[in-house]
């Protein structure tokens, strides 16, 4: 049987795989595949379906620019209304036809002498002459290693993979992990179990969330006046922009927003020693700061305990923490994040054989976050040094989206085949992002975080910079910076 062969082959279904799929339409190029490993669209909102599961960027923000929604139903809209959001997208600009499910892709591979990649899938083998790494970064979740484990008689998962057939009613569960995802669905669980405990490595700076739900006046303005619904949009950007003062210009600024963590947490939880434990202990922006209205107070109710010791060891039927006491548990819950970086980076292999993680674990490198050396014909969407910590990731996103388009076009426009960043340029941007990064609150702000790689030395790929500036240097492709070969 021939291989099926496309001119560009996009891996994951996600907000990445289908924006970059409509851009590539609206720019004339239509002979390309979306490859999703699962049966639906969605990426991260059609796999995390724990309780409570929601986005911590304003609706209006977390959304195409080119696909405005008037019709959000909150402020901070819920996994599936997200998740219906990008299916009617993708409905409207018949983006389906192009995506081909339960095609997992097993290994990417450049071949130099063909000059295309070949990609071997659950649905057979494809060759494409341009590969777009869609995957993103958060789609494979870490189980840490605790000693004896695997010995606990009860159910245990990670919140990716919840169990909606497991009824938690009466039971004492232990949550491992305070990041994003627990902090949504600790509120959720706290009122059904028994007892609920709550293991706590570091407390996270919780800002106000104040979640109001749209009116259908408010809707309905929305929809006919259309500046109104850019102004929304652009007013919510420079919200969430400003923390680069904290990030980029002086930790000085953090006093401001550290005086609103404060007071969101005395507000809501009036127990001093409770309220200590719950203080974080590091510069505000060093981790991701955490939105939320429902998860300290939840803290406070009489079944939680908060645990600050440590987990030491996992028994049959409890959890031993760091100071020796032993805390009764029916099932585990993992609240303890995802791999960095892109899910299946050690599939895709370039021209000397080495896959895209092992160049990120010789140092997190790359140019302008798209593309890499050794990597002919290749893009990544939010790669590292792309994605900005203190931006909406689709503002990324549609900036890296026109980049690549733009590189097809001078593709081309030159009669070129092949198109490969030099290597020089590369190197040259990576010590620039490693120069920017040096004194940011990431590394400098007294906290351990997957912001950084796990020697605590360096950026582990955020762009060290205002949003804004990278989108500015990806408006146009670059073509002095790469080679461009027939």
């Amino acid at each position: 049987m021939s291989e099926r062969h496309v001119h560009t082959a996009i891996i994951g279904a996600g907000f990445g795989g289908i924006g970059q799929a409509i851009k590539l339409w609206e720019a004339g190029f239509d002979d390309f595949a979306i490859l999703e490993r699962a049966s639906e669209l969605g990426g991260t909102w059609r796999d995390n379906t724990y309780p409570g599961c929601a986005c911590d960027v304003a609706s209006h923000l977390y959304s195409y620019s080119f696909a405005p929604n008037p019709d959000w139903s909150k402020a901070y809209s819920d996994q599936r209304e997200i998740l219906d959001y990008l299916h009617a997208v993708a409905a409207e600009r018949d983006v389906e036809r192009h995506i081909s499910y339960d095609t997992e892709v097993s290994e990417a591979r450049w071949d130099d002498g063909g000059r295309r990649w070949r990609l071997d899938t659950s649905a057979g083998a494809i060759t494409a002459d341009v590969l777009v790494s869609a995957t993103g970064p958060f789609g494979d979740p870490i189980t840490p290693e605790i000693p004896g484990l695997e010995s606990f008689a009860g159910k245990r998962f990670h919140s990716i993979d919840w169990d909606h057939e497991h009824d938690l009613a009466g039971e004492r569960v232990a949550v491992i992990g305070t990041g994003p995802s627990a902090i949504q669905f600790v509120p959720r669980i706290q009122p059904e179990v028994e007892r609920l405990l709550v293991f706590q490595r570091t407390a996270p700076w919780i800002m106000p969330r104040m979640n109001k739900r749209m009116s259908e006046f408010e809707r309905r303005l929305l929809r006919r006046v259309p500046p109104l619904r850019q102004a929304l949009r652009g007013g919510l950007y420079a919200m969430v922009e400003s923390i680069g003062l904290v990030i980029f210009v002086d930790r000085r600024f953090r006093h401001f927003f550290e005086a609103i963590g404060r007071a969101h947490l005395r507000r809501q939880v009036p127990d001093p020693e409770l309220r200590a434990k719950l203080t974080p202990e590091y510069t505000f922006g060093c981790k991701r700061a955490i939105l939320s209205d429902n998860y300290l107070p939840a803290l406070a109710k009489p079944n939680v305990d908060l645990v600050t010791e440590g987990v030491a060891e996992v028994r049959e039927h409890s959890v031993l923490d760091a100071a020796g006491e032993e805390h009764e548990a029916d099932t585990i819950i993992f609240g303890t994040g995802f791999e960095v970086p892109h899910s299946n980076a050690d599939r895709v292999r370039g021209r000397d054989g080495r896959s895209v993680l092992d160049v990120y674990r010789e140092r997190p490198q790359s140019y302008l976050g798209t593309t890499m050396a050794g990597f002919p014909n290749f893009f990544m969407l939010l790669g590292p040094f792309a994605g900005a910590g203190n931006q909406s990731a689709l503002y990324t996103l549609e900036s890296q989206m026109a980049y690549v388009v733009d590189a097809l076009r001078t593709m081309d426009r030159e009669g070129a085949g092949v198109v490969e960043v030099r290597p020089e340029v590369q190197a040259e941007f990576t010590a620039e992002a490693e120069r920017r990064s040096a004194d940011t609150v990431w590394l400098k702000g007294g906290c351990r975080s997957y912001y950084q790689t796990p020697d605590g030395k360096m950026n582990a790929g955020l762009w060290p910079s205002w949003s804004f500036e990278f989108r500015r240097r990806t408006r146009r492709f670059d073509a002095e910076a790469y080679e461009l070969a027939a």
